[in-house]
């Protein structure tokens, strides 16, 4: 029998709650292909400071280096927004579990049902079949990395700093990542930058002109500017298929795809490292686009979708199991098809809450 090891990071909020039941889908899809999970879980975020005292305790960390595979939940919430900003869950967890595991690619599917484009702010007959686009946003360098600094001057005016740095083999990475996706689907690939002004995307658009000519000159590359790249995200966003940038605007990009596709609670992702797992593929930190939800936290009335459709895209980058990820994605579709749905996107129809539509869900794999 084969067997699926993964760390399991529930976090705060509605974390909880939609991990147990997007766990009940993957036991669901895996059984019948003769596959077993093999989980551990660990407390990350606002939990683990209550418990460990630390967003990111090293008991957690151990848990995931054993593990081929993370399916992460959410952090923070409002009784940990006191802390220093530091120590708050987001910045102390996020950014160092990325960081350790060397997480490097994100993956971002903006992907909107045509059956849910009255969740979408912009008007239904731009969109009439729904969104279906990628944003790969390289994650672990550019200004969040880069060098920062904070100094009195002379004058006793505060000076502060943050370093933009980026280098050929970093992009070049990146670079690989939207490939392989651009290959998966239409062969077009946008690449945004702001090599007008910042000498890193001079850098970018040259790498990305020359790798994609000498390693896959079948795709389609174009070029856009990032304030252009966020007005017509706005405008006409299947416009674009693959987008592929670097940290911040990929971050500010991304944001927007979640605003334009409607619901956060729809919306999965996956963060790729640099090595492989014990099965040969890449060990990736799969999550919900949207976050902690406090405000319903424990009602059980949580959309879980987002939570789902990430743990379909682990079975489908850590583990090679694609047809099952397909499997679990087509009973969503078909779940929402069927106007079965929890509050967030029902639009008037009735609402169920966060079990009934896992179960849902479960039934039409």
């Amino acid at each position: 029998m084969q067997m699926l090891k993964f760390a399991v990071l529930p976090g705060d909020g509605i974390g909880p709650e939609v991990m147990d039941v997007a766990l009940d889908v993957l036991k669901a899809a895996t059984e019948p292909a003769g596959i077993a999970l093999d989980f551990q879980s660990a407390d990350v975020g606002g939990i683990a400071i209550d418990n460990h005292g630390a967003a990111l305790p090293e008991s957690t960390i151990k848990v995931c280096e054993d593990a081929d595979a993370i399916l992460f939940g959410s952090v923070g919430g409002p009784k940990w927004e006191s802390l220093p900003p530091a120590e708050q869950p987001e910045r102390a967890a996020l950014l160092p579990i990325r960081k350790h595991f060397s997480l490097f690619a994100n993956l971002r599917p903006g992907l909107l049902f045509k059956e849910l484009t009255d969740a979408s702010p912009l008007k239904t007959e731009r969109i009439p079949d729904g969104i279906d686009i990628v944003c790969v946003r390289e994650l672990t360098g550019g200004i969040y990395f880069g060098p920062k600094d904070t100094q009195t001057l002379d004058d006793g005016d505060v000076q502060a700093s943050d370093t933009m740095v980026y280098k050929r083999s970093e992009i070049e990475r990146i670079l690989d990542v939207a490939i392989a996706s651009a290959r998966s689907r239409s062969g077009k690939i946008c690449s945004v930058d702001k090599a007008n002004v910042l000498t890193t995307s001079v850098l970018w658009r040259k790498t990305a002109t020359e790798y994609l000519a000498a390693n896959a000159p079948e795709l389609e590359l174009s070029h856009m500017y990032v304030d252009n790249a966020a007005m017509q995200m706005a405008r006409d966003p299947n416009q674009f298929d693959v987008l592929v940038t670097e940290n911040m605007f990929g971050d500010i990009l991304s944001d927007e795809m979640g605003i334009v596709c409607g619901s956060l609670g729809m919306l999965s992702s996956a963060s790729l490292g640099t090595q492989n797992n014990s099965h040969g593929h890449p060990f990736g930190l799969y999550e919900p686009s949207g976050g902690t939800a406090p405000d319903i936290a424990g009602q059980g009335i949580a959309n879980p979708c987002a939570q789902i459709l990430s743990a379909a895209l682990m079975l489908r980058y850590s583990f090679g199991l694609n047809e099952i990820a397909e499997t679990i994605e087509a009973a969503v579709k078909q779940t929402v098809k069927d106007d079965i749905r929890t509050g967030d996107i029902a639009f008037g129809k009735p609402a169920i809450g966060t079990q009934a539509m896992a179960q849902a869900i479960i039934e039409r794999l």
